[in-house]
């Protein structure tokens, strides 16, 4: 399995470079736990907030939060299994989101249309982080202005990233928009959007992956007018910054986070390949 780099400071002269490829390793070996549980099958329950969990949640975040404290000590870690418990840490400026695994509904649903997400937060912003999509056999990485898809190989009992090629925003004018939906979730209110828009062709796919789709290409806006929590989308936000795009409130204004006083949830958001577009439609 692909080892996580040794530790590393978060001082003004990080190298993300590195933290990213530190990132992709623990995604990966919590990705490798709840590709095993996710094929095996796990009994699901309800949280207070009845939505779902299952054991592949609560291993993935153990994995996860061990592994950053190991890598980045003294860097406060935000996730979700414990901040339910009401487990959140003091933090500043700099900090971890971690969603151990975002679409648990699609786990249940056996669709593979799930992923697990660690994204570094400084000042507001998701400057560096690793989505990985175990069923698809895909994991990306961004930072600055750098987006990669990496390959992800299961074999014999260990999980390898085995090839990566750079994640590229792309658009054919000639087609119709590619508007990537919630499967779970679709709003009035993500209609009334979707006639605003030129033609387009909607696509329905569960979890953080649609970020990192856009950034590959394979799609070019994801609006989203129902409740979202900040890990739900940090670490897919950073992949589509650092590939070009943007993600942006209904003001227009670029995704923060880290609004505890908020619970942590986002407003509603559309993703969009082109910043250009951003700025065009509200």
């Amino acid at each position: 399995m692909s080892k996580p780099g040794p530790r590393q400071s978060t001082k003004d002269s990080v190298d993300l470079a590195a933290m990213a490829g530190t990132l992709a390793a623990i995604a990966l070996r919590a990705s490798d736990m709840v590709l095993r549980a996710y094929e095996s099958g796990v009994p699901i329950r309800a949280k207070a907030d009845s939505s779902p969990v299952c054991e592949a949640d609560e291993r993935s975040e153990e994995i996860i939060l061990a592994a950053l404290a190991e890598h980045f000590p003294g860097v406060p870690a935000v996730s979700e299994e414990a901040v339910s418990q009401g487990l959140i840490p003091k933090f500043g400026n700099e900090f971890f989101l971690v969603d151990p695994l975002d679409g648990t509904r699609e786990f249940a649903a056996r669709n593979g249309e799930f992923t697990v997400n660690i994204a570094f937060i400084r000042n507001g912003a998701p400057i560096c982080g690793a989505v990985c999509a175990p069923v698809a056999r895909r994991l990306w990485t961004g930072w600055d202005a750098q987006a990669w898809e990496h390959v992800v190989t299961f074999r014999d009992g260990e999980a390898e990233l085995t090839g990566r090629r750079p994640a590229i925003i792309s658009h054919d004018s000639s087609s119709p928009l590619r508007v990537l939906i919630s499967r779970s979730h679709l709003e009035p209110a993500t209609e009334a959007f979707l006639a605003t828009l030129p033609p387009s062709k909607p696509v329905r796919i569960g979890s953080s992956v649609k970020f990192c789709l856009i950034a590959s290409g394979e799609g070019d806006v994801y609006p989203r007018f129902g409740p979202t929590m900040e890990w739900d989308t940090a670490a897919g936000d950073a992949v589509l910054r650092a590939a070009g795009g943007i993600v942006v409130d209904a003001n227009g204004h670029p995704m923060r986070y880290g609004k505890a006083a908020e619970g942590f949830h986002n407003p509603h958001f559309v993703a969009w390949a082109d910043p250009a577009q951003a700025r065009i439609v509200r």
